[in-house]
């Protein structure tokens, strides 16, 4: 199974065919159920978009800073499509995907990471959202909360580059301060928690120790997230036009990786100033949800 094996790979020759054909072939959700998972969220989490004129008008590849679990991904996804009509896909990491919710994740837009399924909706004219933190930024400890967290991590501007898409550096706070860590990933599996995973198999020695996260703790001490208010800035857009069909040198990719990381670095810190002067408006029921 994916999720403990590090070496496994969803799809692969005529399946990873058959499964790009399938990505393709949907279109933006419209249900009742997505519209209702909306108003949810606008009115639980209040995001606020800031400076959506910097999106050209064309196909994008927005970056982002990666939440606790992923739970940023419907935070920008829903608004985005809602308000502005931007069906983004995002991109996934491989061990969410199973023969059993393939068809679930790929109707909410969300696509397995993979360098041929990304080439093809580039091909194809899609917005894409990508986090290149992956699991490991969206299980990192409390004390790197905001952190970028990419290693060595260049396959997004490689195939940005390979497709003349324009990268837009994406800033979202708020998503992690959903919850509060109960136990830290890496302490987990000395515990009670861990031993007995263990024991079930879920925890071996091919299983990832980036999808080790931590034991979450929300609105009064639940699984609930805390009704923290969201902000979602777009930075200044990188045109990677002349680069298509190119191959970059190191150098240049180690370039325009710091350029997107920094402008997202920069947002960040500047929506947590925001953020920190418009929480003395809050009302007293809000302060104390989500403290």
């Amino acid at each position: 199974m994916a999720f403990t094996d590090k070496n496994a790979e969803p799809y692969s020759g005529q399946d990873l065919v058959r499964y790009i054909d399938k990505v393709l072939q949907v279109r933006p959700p419209q249900s009742k159920v997505r519209n209702f998972s909306y108003q949810i969220i606008k009115r639980m989490f209040q995001p606020q978009i800031l400076d959506i004129e910097n999106i050209p008008g064309k196909p994008c590849l927005f970056v982002a800073n990666h939440a606790m679990y992923a739970v940023d991904g419907p935070i920008i996804g829903l608004p985005m499509l809602a308000e502005h009509g931007r069906f983004i896909r995002a991109l996934s990491d491989k061990f969410l995907w199973n023969p059993i919710n393939e068809s679930v994740l790929l109707n909410q837009g969300v696509v397995i990471g993979h360098p041929e399924v990304c080439s093809a909706l580039m091909e194809n004219g899609s917005d894409l959202i990508v986090f290149p933190g992956g699991a490991h930024e969206a299980t990192k400890t409390a004390d790197k909360k905001y952190q970028l967290l990419w290693k060595e991590r260049y396959g997004f501007i490689k195939l940005a580059a390979k497709h003349g898409y324009t990268i837009v550096p994406t800033a979202i706070v708020g998503p992690e301060d959903f919850y509060d860590h109960l136990i830290e990933g890496e302490d987990l599996p000395n515990t009670i928690v861990g031993r007995a995973l263990t024991k079930l198999g879920l925890i071996n020695e091919n299983t990832r120790s980036d999808l080790m996260g931590p034991i979450p703790l929300g609105l009064f001490r639940t699984l609930i997230p805390k009704p923290q208010k969201c902000y979602i800035q777009f930075g200044e857009p990188l045109d990677l036009s002349k680069y298509k069909g190119k191959r970059l040198a190191q150098k240049t990719m180690i370039s325009l990786r710091e350029e997107v990381a920094g402008e997202i670095t920069t947002m960040i810190k500047s929506l947590l100033q925001r953020r920190d002067e418009e929480k003395q408006h809050f009302g007293r029921i809000r302060r104390l949800l989500t403290n």
